[in-house]
């Protein structure tokens, strides 16, 4: 008998986009471990339950997740590879359900709100919001509604043997969502990535500075002075000190290169704390 593969945890119920990520990133054999809550797949990383975890970080419509950024600090578990996944959002209903009978949609929140265009012009089907997208699908089936449909990924209908009423719904077609996946330090370390040599690469980090004028030009011009091209920055508030904050920040390059080891050494002088989060390929 062979062995199982090693489990890829993520948020949501099967079929969630967050699998979809898992696919692109591990294969499309991949065996994943569905979790309740974001901090669940850390910490079933932690533990050894998952070999890995699958977490999403932004949105190009709704930002960033801010829960997670707080999990990268708090659970310690390195960003390893990174990948975008189109968020085609689709109307699905039981088999056998037809558009005319549809009353109800149900979502998660921020699904529904990317699909206003779709409920503008279908004022008869109220908006309804529901914990998960994949999981609306798995619950309108498991009751079988015949006046309600969900909104979620092709792959949630094939899961749960639902049919696809009306297809790319969404209000806006450049909508992706990025996603990182993680694995233990000590992983990264026995695994190391290796890639092609053309291959652009990214570091991600988190830092915070004295609440002092200019602290935070100070500390950005140690990346400004060499170069280094900084591809976002976001700020998250530091607990236990009031109005003060962590400044997560990704830069394009190798943490280990000569130049990117110079910048870090001028950001630790000024810093009061940093961490490399991790260095990984680039994602398309």
């Amino acid at each position: 008998m062979s062995a199982r593969r090693p489990l890829i945890a993520f948020q949501g119920e099967l079929g969630a986009f967050s699998q979809q990520a898992a696919r692109q990133l591990c294969g499309p054999d991949v065996e994943v471990l569905p979790c309740t809550r974001f901090e669940d797949i850390f910490g079933c990383v932690k533990s050894g339950r998952a070999a890995g975890a699958i977490v999403p970080i932004e949105n190009t419509l709704a930002g960033s997740v801010h829960e997670n950024y707080d999990h990268l600090v708090n659970f310690e578990l390195p960003i390893v590879a990174e990948t975008s996944v189109r968020i085609v959002h689709n109307l699905i209903a039981p088999k056998g359900v037809k558009f005319s009978q549809i009353k109800r949609a149900f979502s998660h929140p921020v699904a529904l709100n990317q699909c206003l265009d779709f409920f503008a012009k279908n004022p008869q089907i109220e908006k309804t919001p529901f914990y998960d997208t994949a999981g609306s699908v798995k619950m309108i089936t498991e009751e079988g509604l015949t006046d309600a449909a969900a909104i979620a990924s092709s792959v949630a209908a094939e899961i749960y043997g639902a049919h696809i009423l009306r297809r790319s719904i969404e209000s806006d077609r450049q909508n992706f969502t990025r996603f990182f996946l993680l694995r233990t330090s000590d992983h990264a370390r026995r695994h190391p990535l290796r890639a092609a040599a053309h291959t652009q690469w990214k570091t991600s980090l988190v830092f915070s500075t004295r609440n002092i004028p200019g602290a935070l030009f100070r500390a950005l011009s140690a990346f400004a002075l060499r170069d280094l091209n900084l591809i976002k920055i976001e700020s998250r508030p530091l607990r236990g000190k009031p109005w003060e904050y962590l400044f997560y920040l990704d830069f394009l390059g190798r943490a280990d290169s000569p130049v990117a080891v110079n910048a870090l050494n001028h950001l630790r002088e000024l810093a009061d704390f940093l961490r490399i989060l991790g260095c990984y390929p680039k994602g398309a």
